[in-house]
């Protein structure tokens, strides 16, 4: 198993949100009212780890290990939104996200492949963890850029986390796995075609709520993200570059194969699927 040794590794670098965030430093001139508006919707979208993690529990009942491995992830996920919230409630109270605003983002996900959602996840902290560190660049009173530093830190050793879990996949079910992996690596390694940004919170998750069935469809401001990372915090092809070719690496690590391109997944991809005896995969579906 390894929730106990991930339990022992995130604890041991865990902060602390009354001691190791710098609140005395806050400097009400370097907030904009523009910057403070987007604090609020990242709030709300971190909230969603409430609906994710009832989504995990519920499709890996087969999987004890994996489950409670997301006790560490929903309480980390969940302190993400708090501190943002108690940045709010300190310097912007009148910001603050009301419990009906936190709500909206909590509705029911479809069942999904398991294998492909963990994926999916991962390639999610990838780029959660570039977008907060892109945010904090962007942002210039110096609590909140701490607070989205520290964040962005989680992130990347969730994503670590998931990445042991992926390993054990491929250890149990070969080239299922490597299907599923593939198969998502390739659709997250490819967001610079895509219009909208790619990450769980704006993928369609329940057939029965479209086109309402993505958390960022649910926010107060549905078409905050693709503006928070176009026009404000400027997540440009640089900053994409660097998130494809961390999927790239970890995938080269994961397969243990070069991959430079996503083209050169995408073959890996076709090899595993002829390998199975199968053709081309279906859709994503509602794989967040």
């Amino acid at each position: 198993m390894l929730y106990p040794e991930l339990f022992r590794s995130l604890e041991s670098v865990r902060w602390n949100m009354e001691t190791d965030i710098p609140w005395d430093q806050f400097d009400a001139s370097k907030l904009s009212e523009e910057q403070a508006q987007t604090i609020k919707m990242n709030a709300i979208t971190e909230w969603s780890a409430l609906p994710a993690t009832e989504m995990f529990l519920r499709d890996n009942k087969h999987d004890s290990d994996f489950s409670a491995f997301m006790s560490i992830w929903f309480f980390e996920e969940q302190k993400h939104s708090l501190v943002l919230m108690e940045y709010l409630r300190r310097f912007r109270p009148d910001l603050l996200p009301t419990e009906e605003e936190l709500h909206a983002v909590r509705f029911e996900f479809d069942p999904a492949p398991p294998l492909e959602t963990l994926m999916l996840h991962f390639c999610g902290e990838i780029r959660l963890n570039h977008w907060y560190r892109c945010a904090s660049d962007w942002h210039t009173e110096p609590v909140i850029k701490h607070i989205y530093k520290t964040i962005s830190h989680d992130e990347a050793r969730h994503g670590g986390a998931y990445l042991r879990y992926m390993k054990k996949a491929l250890q149990d079910v070969g080239d299922n796995a490597r299907a599923a992996f593939s198969k998502i690596g390739v659709l997250m390694a490819s967001a610079r075609r895509t219009q909208k940004p790619l990450h769980p919170t704006n993928l369609h998750v329940n057939k029965a709520l479209f086109p309402n069935d993505t958390v960022q469809s649910r926010l107060p401001d549905p078409d905050w993200l693709e503006r928070w990372l176009d026009g404000q915090i400027r997540f440009d092809a640089d900053w994409e570059k660097k998130v494809i070719e961390r999927i790239l690496h970890n995938m080269s690590l994961l397969f243990e194969r070069t991959f430079e391109s996503v083209q050169d997944l995408n073959r890996y991809r076709k090899e595993v699927m002829s390998r199975l005896g199968g053709g081309e995969d279906t859709a994503l579906g509602n794989a967040a």
